[in-house]
């Protein structure tokens, strides 16, 4: 697979300073096999565009004769038409911002994982800088976490913070470690966990809410970094066919996708959530400015119940089968979950709370549930972020209480390599339970969860339609009674995505009257061979009516704002 950093640097050395965005053309008619998302019309010839929105969808002839004869003619060949991807979980600053740091996610061996910050740490010798991101997964390597006493003679004074691919935990090396004024003797954080050696020595691997003892004295990036990684990755973005997503952040990126929004550099709609525990302060933004435009939007809030798999940090109602002794934690109390859930829910606002242990999972549907008696009924649209791993009691419940599940179905296709040894065979028939959360009525919004995994919904789509691990051990798929087909992925990744963020009545679909965000997929993936879905590449992206990315004769040119 191509490294993001890779991908990032030919995005840029392609994009011509003129741009390739076009001017924003008044009207163009988009012909070819058109996938509508629309139950009752699912199928269409062309799509009318005039200025930012749909005219019509239907035969071609009636689609043309919606425009002017100078309308502008793009022609899908043997492609698919279909409405712009939703991204329903991304960290979309941190993604931009990790496309030019080290780059660990597929270090095959503790001595390239070595070799590989080594080599970066020669070239970045700006002063105070730290090494960050990194992605790092012991899996690929064995399963042997790493430890400080690896990288420190290689970065004796450059303090290295470098995340797991999964986010929930870091390794510190020594310079960092002495930065944040972290020793031998530092004591335990509720929440979290600081791994230590048989001496009990920190090995520089902090988990969770440990993490904020390396957190807080690394030096934050200026918003001018930040804005330049947000344009980095809308630009990957429209790559892939992505025209939305639902970031899930903090207030400071929120500010510069306001600062974006004011320079016209947006060309990915953005649902901007902030932190849960601050939901009051979001219910007087929203009062004081409203939920925004059709670009930026506000309302909705991020919250934690539990840490990752990956990390032994996620919580479990049983203990994993690795680790008999240990079953996770909770990042929060459910005190504290419930009383926010509470306010925020009164104050209007959506709340998505991630969770991923079927304990976790458990606890937040109660959350929920109280919730919802307590407060009464209305338009909520309560979600949990990732539902990895659901008791099979508790998946009827998420349609029952309208609770979104959404999840990132690349997360499946990784995971599934090692999973069964972490919670065996019987846990894992209801992980990434795709099929039987649509079976019970749920509501499906998928993501990427970027930078943790690429934001490539046609990859993504494929491991939901498949569920072929990444290390090609399961052919047929990883619990394959759990696939569903392209169509009901597509959906997750388009009208469930809207739906997720209250905008069905804009996005998701193509019909008249919505904005016009479509992409074009060089082949038919809906009614074409499963097994060429990993083949599928975005030939065309555009929103609002603009084309934002194409890829011509074999060549990306890609659109930069």
């Amino acid at each position: 697979m191509t490294s993001a950093f890779a991908l990032f640097l030919f995005v840029w050395m392609l994009a011509d300073s003129s741009q390739v965005v076009a001017a924003n053309a008044a009207q163009r008619l988009v012909v070819g096999r058109v996938w509508t998302g629309v139950v009752a019309q699912p199928w269409a010839e062309a799509v009318a565009i005039d200025g930012d929105r749909i005219a019509f969808v239907g035969s071609r002839s009636n689609a043309a004769a919606k425009l002017r004869p100078d309308a502008q003619v793009i022609d899908a060949g043997d492609g698919l038409v279909v409405p712009g991807m939703i991204d329903s979980h991304i960290h979309l600053i941190d993604g931009g911002l990790h496309l030019t740091s080290v780059q660990l996610r597929d270090a095959a061996t503790r001595e390239e994982f070595v070799k590989r910050i080594a080599e970066f740490a020669k070239r970045e010798r700006r002063p105070g800088a730290w090494i960050t991101g990194g992605d790092w997964d012991h899996t690929v390597w064995g399963g042997e976490m790493p430890d400080r006493e690896w990288i420190d003679a290689v970065t004796p004074e450059t303090p290295v913070w470098i995340s797991r691919l999964d986010g929930h935990m870091a390794l510190a090396n020594s310079a960092a470690m002495r930065v944040a004024g972290v020793g031998d003797d530092v004591k335990d954080v509720a929440g979290g966990e600081i791994v230590r050696d048989a001496n009990g020595r920190p090995t520089g691997v902090f988990k969770d809410n440990a993490m904020t003892l390396i957190d807080r004295a690394a030096p934050p990036t200026s918003q001018g970094e930040r804005l330049e990684a947000a344009v980095a990755a809308m630009t990957y973005l429209n790559a892939q066919g992505v025209t939305a997503v639902h970031d899930m952040g903090t207030w400071r990126d929120l500010e510069v996708f306001r600062l974006a929004h004011k320079q016209g550099l947006l060309n990915v709609r953005v649902y901007s959530c902030t932190p849960l525990g601050q939901w009051e302060r979001l219910a007087e933004e929203v009062k004081r400015a409203g939920r925004g435009d059709e670009w930026l939007q506000i309302g909705g809030l991020k919250g934690y119940v539990d840490g990752s798999l990956g990390s032994h940090t996620a919580a479990f109602l049983a203990a994993f089968n690795d680790s008999p002794k240990d079953s996770g934690l909770l990042v929060n109390t459910v005190e504290d979950l419930e009383e926010w859930t509470a306010g925020a829910d009164r104050a209007g606002l959506q709340v998505a709370v991630h969770a991923i242990g079927d304990r976790a999972i458990r606890l937040q549907l109660d959350v929920f549930e109280r919730v919802a008696k307590r407060n009464g009924e209305r338009d909520r649209r309560f979600r949990i972020e990732h539902s990895q791993h659901i008791d099979p009691a508790d998946i009827p419940r998420y349609g029952k209480l309208g609770v979104i599940a959404s999840m990132q179905p690349y997360h499946a296709i990784d995971d599934g390599r090692w999973a069964e040894r972490v919670i065996g065979a019987r846990r894992s028939e209801t992980s990434y339970a795709f099929r039987s959360l649509l079976d019970s009525r749920a509501h499906l919004a998928f993501g990427s969860d970027w930078y943790v995994a690429p934001a490539t919904p046609l990859e993504g789509i494929d491991a939901a339609v498949n569920r072929r691990t990444l290390d090609g051990k399961h052919p047929d798929g990883w619990v394959p009674v759990q696939k569903i087909s392209a169509a009901e992925a597509l959906q997750a990744y388009t009208s469930g995505g809207a739906y997720a963020a209250f905008r069905e009545h804009d996005l998701g679909t193509l019909a008249a009257g919505k904005l016009a965000d479509l992409v074009i997929i060089d082949r038919n993936i809906v009614e074409g061979n499963p097994n060429e879905i990993a083949d599928a590449r975005v030939d065309l992206t555009m929103a609002g009516g603009r084309i934002v990315y194409e890829r011509k004769n074999g060549e990306n040119i890609e659109a930069r704002p």
